[in-house]
């Protein structure tokens, strides 16, 4: 679907998105001929947003007419267009710091780095083991801060969800495949009720004879090139702390 993608087709894409990130605000053409220097006529932005529309890209909220991504576009974006944000050595340095003072047993270092990742990330952080009915979670306060939560049905979906553990299951463990470092999954995706809003960002890792899953949960506009290099980043130092630490 990508690749029938004009270059102008995905300079305004690529506009939209990044927008959309910032505001959570359905995009008009006016808004992007103003901020975005994209060197293409009004009219020409207006014809391409309704192909990039009519292809499945882009949706128009009903009570807007403006357009906001879909799940298709995001996607692409994060595969194709979006330029990943490294953390700082620095704040490296403090997380590995912080992280591996403060446990002292598995346990205690699935709680310090799921709260840490919840405070550089500002997204609700999660955690889990596969032999474990135990999930460990930091940050619920950050989920009211996007708009997407202001719905009712969304929020008790996603609360609802952080206790049901074999909901846990099924997202890190058969829909998530531990193929990559970090995947990436839209709440439309999992199909499941009040969950569209959604987008997490999870890794899974080993700890000895366990597997886990590490995740930030959010609005399907997360964050993504700030979000997956520090999950990348905190996936690793589990590992090498429990293995260095635990000896598991």
């Amino acid at each position: 679907m990508s690749d029938s993608l004009t270059v102008s087709q995905t300079q305004i894409l690529k506009a939209i998105i990044d927008e959309y990130i910032n505001t959570a605000e359905p995009v008009g053409s006016e808004s992007l001929e103003k901020k975005y220097n994209l060197g293409i006529s009004p009219a020409t932005i207006r014809n391409e947003m309704v192909s990039l529309t009519k292809t499945g890209y882009l949706r128009q909220p009903h009570t807007s007419a403006g357009r906001i991504p879909s799940p298709t576009a995001m996607k692409f974006y994060i595969d194709q267009l979006m330029e990943e944000r490294q953390m700082s050595l620095a704040d490296e340095v403090k997380v590995k710091e912080d992280v591996g003072v403060k446990s002292n047993d598995i346990e205690d270092l699935l709680d310090e780095a799921t709260h840490e990742l919840s405070h550089i990330t500002k997204y609700l952080a999660v955690c889990t083991l596969d032999k474990q009915d135990k999930i460990w979670h930091a940050g619920y306060s950050h989920v009211f801060e996007n708009p997407e939560f202001n719905d009712f049905e969304a929020t008790s979906s996603l609360f609802s969800f952080l206790e049901e553990m074999n909901l846990m299951r099924e997202l890190f463990f058969r829909r998530m495949t531990g193929l990559s470092p970090v995947e990436v999954i839209f709440g439309e995706e999992l199909g499941w009720p009040g969950f569209s809003p959604v987008g997490v960002v999870g890794s899974r890792f080993t700890l000895g004879d366990s597997q886990g899953a590490l995740a930030v949960i959010g609005p399907t506009r997360l964050q993504y090139e700030r979000v997956i290099p520090i999950l990348r980043y905190f996936r690793d130092l589990i590992e090498e702390i429990g293995h260095q630490k635990y000896a598991v």
